[in-house]
């Protein structure tokens, strides 16, 4: 098996050294160089022809911002960002994911050396899925064509009635890629949509960061969820990086419930807690959704769903940045449709209108 060539860009000598140090003992992936900017960086991509950059935010003579989108535009390839967990590190780092990047990795807060080792194994695993990704450009589905659904109001934007409307929950699930693949389903739904539960990996911070982004630019409300936090139409809410975000429901009210249980399938938040909470309490009046991502987190509690009676679709593989979890979703028999990333949307109001 080829090796994955990496090339990693930071300003930081020591975290050149620990990222070329934790590479190196995975026997799949080869740290063909280093760059301390992004000049010296274009230079090392053309000379060296990497699979996989990782690219620090903040950098000397160019920010990593600057230089992703003019690589994204000359050089399109798999980018796995470096990130502080500030506010101002987790606004950038989700800008770097809407330019094109793959994915992304917290740089510890104290004790480089430590922190980094801690996290060896998520970011091994997050070299090796940027190494197959589908890297996409801004504003282009995954299969390279123009979103056709982009300039059209969805079914039910008019205000259209909508059945059982309180009784219905909408819960997706998504790891790599998911970002972005969230945002373009929840731009197109309508303000009348029924409630939506997200669980999507991310670490703390990010994704209030990222919800406050998507409320701003989105039809329906958008916020990460807090315990007890009641389960509305045009509504969604998002697990809290590091917690798992479970359904419940008390006579006619459905509530979310937050907690620190142990990871599932290596993740917490994990979609598996949340599909086994919605088929739980949501049953037949359901819509389970599993996006781009590696791994197989949600694929065992997506079935759970479906056998409950709840409608589910997956993704297909030509529109997903990573066909892990939708993958394996698929191959369980969890799945009762597999669509592109640009018809997920209407695929999910035409169930929930009829």
């Amino acid at each position: 098996m080829q090796k994955i060539r990496v090339l990693t860009v930071d300003d930081s000598a020591l975290m050149r050294q620990v990222l070329a140090t934790l590479l190196a003992k995975d026997p799949d992936i080869e740290v063909v160089g280093a760059a301390p900017d992004p000049y010296i960086a274009r230079e090392r991509i053309k000379a060296l022809n990497p699979d996989v950059l990782t690219l620090d935010v903040e950098m000397p003579k160019m920010d990593g911002l600057t230089f992703l989108e003019k690589l994204m535009r000359g050089h399109p390839m798999p980018v796995v960002m470096v990130s502080s967990l500030t506010e101002i590190g987790c606004q950038t780092t989700l800008r770097a994911l809407e330019l094109g990047a793959v994915d992304f990795i917290a740089k510890p807060k104290i004790d480089l050396r430590e922190g980094m080792n801690e996290i060896a194994q998520d970011l091994i695993a997050k070299i090796k899925a940027a190494a197959v990704a589908r890297v996409r450009g801004k504003g282009i589905g995954g299969n390279g064509h123009q979103n056709p659904l982009a300039s059209h109001p969805s079914p039910l934007a008019s205000g259209s009635a909508m059945i059982k409307t309180t009784d219905t929950i909408i819960a997706i699930g998504s790891s790599t890629g998911g970002t972005e693949a969230v945002k373009e389903v929840l731009e197109k739904l309508p303000s009348n949509t029924p409630p939506i539960l997200i669980t999507q990996h991310m670490p703390e911070r990010f994704t209030k960061t990222w919800a406050d982004r998507m409320n701003k630019i989105c039809r329906i409300a958008v916020k990460e969820a807090q315990d007890g936090d009641s389960v509305l139409p045009g509504h969604a809410l998002i697990a809290p990086g590091n917690y798992h975000m479970t359904l419940v429901r008390s006579g006619a009210r459905y509530t979310v419930q937050i907690n620190q249980d142990p990871p599932v399938n290596r993740h917490r938040p994990s979609v598996d807690v949340m599909f086994a909470s919605v088929a739980r309490y949501a049953g037949a009046n359901a819509v389970g959704v599993i996006l781009t991502g590696m791994g197989g987190d949600g694929a065992k509690e997506m079935l759970t769903m479906k056998q409950a009676g709840a409608f589910t679709i997956a993704q297909d593989e030509a529109s997903c940045v990573v066909f892990g979890m939708p993958k394996e979703a698929i191959k369980a028999g969890a799945v009762d449709k597999i669509l592109p990333l640009d018809d997920i949307a209407g695929s999910i109001l035409a169930h929930v209108s009829r």
